[in-house]
């Protein structure tokens, strides 16, 4: 990149981060005050009227720097168009997790250009992270560089998961999780993709799997590839949104168990 698009992804980087921690007090302060209502959404999720909020206070500090470009949301309904430059946000990110309490939360930000993400940002407001990145520059945790784990044996690899909102089969999540205990250290659920998909990147994690929306890999799928992450999807490529985007059956590890690992659970 020219200096000139380096300088205004800083910028981008800078104004994203301010978004997302502002977002961040808001959600820390209704939760401890309890003020937020809990909301059905699509029969099968929750929403909280802290998440609607959160993603008006980013768009709108967004918007105010950068008038031109448009966001797509999780919780603004489509069709999505990622044309030109689009913001890509999760207001929160583990919204079961927040509703009850656990601080296991993130908020995640990503300026996203033509279906490639160029700048991520993942806040944790509880645990007082913010993890970014800028395309071809690395990846930080609270400012400082971040890098994946060294593990090459999946035998020792912390493998991070989930499960989908619709449970109407859980054949194939149900058996992935019996290999991954079979065949790595342990598997862990916390409730927070783009929050774990961070500790891949900074080595607390080897390796994530699980089928995601574009607003959970946005951000920190740049982080991790930027981290030195690798990552891919387990299945041939259906969706409809731009192949960086695309979160069905994602995964994304440090370098050395990534064929393996991929392997382990194509077969599953």
């Amino acid at each position: 990149m020219d200096m000139e698009s380096a300088a205004e992804l800083e910028q981008m980087r800078a104004e994203a981060i301010v978004a997302a921690e502002r977002a961040g007090r808001l959600i820390v302060r209704w939760s401890l005050d309890r003020t937020y209502e809990v909301r059905e959404k699509e029969g099968t999720e929750i929403v909280t009227t802290a998440d609607l909020r959160a993603d008006e206070i980013i768009r709108e500090h967004l918007h105010s720097m950068f008038p031109t470009h448009r966001f797509v949301s999780e919780e603004v309904a489509g069709p999505f168009d990622f044309a030109g430059p689009v913001w890509v946000i999760d207001p929160i990110d583990g919204t079961a997790n927040y509703a009850h309490g656990h601080p296991y939360v993130s908020i995640s930000v990503a300026l996203v250009v033509d279906g490639e993400p160029r700048v991520g940002v993942v806040h944790a407001p509880f645990l007082h992270e913010t993890f970014d990145a800028i395309a071809g520059c690395g990846a930080r945790c609270n400012g400082r560089p971040i890098r994946v784990s060294e593990a090459s044996d999946l035998r020792r690899a912390l493998v991070g998961t989930g499960f989908p909102h619709d449970r109407t089969d859980l054949t194939r999540p149900v058996e992935r999780v019996k290999r991954l205990l079979e065949h790595c250290q342990d598997v862990r659920r916390a409730g927070s993709p783009a929050l774990d998909i961070c500790w891949v990147a900074a080595g607390r994690l080897d390796a994530h799997c699980e089928s995601l929306g574009p607003w959970d890999i946005a951000a920190a799928g740049l982080i991790a590839t930027e981290a030195g992450a690798l990552r891919g999807n387990l299945s041939p490529n259906t969706s409809a949104f731009p192949p960086a985007l695309n979160g069905e059956e994602f995964i994304v590890s440090t370098p050395r168990i990534f064929e393996s690992l991929s392997e382990l659970l194509k077969h599953g």
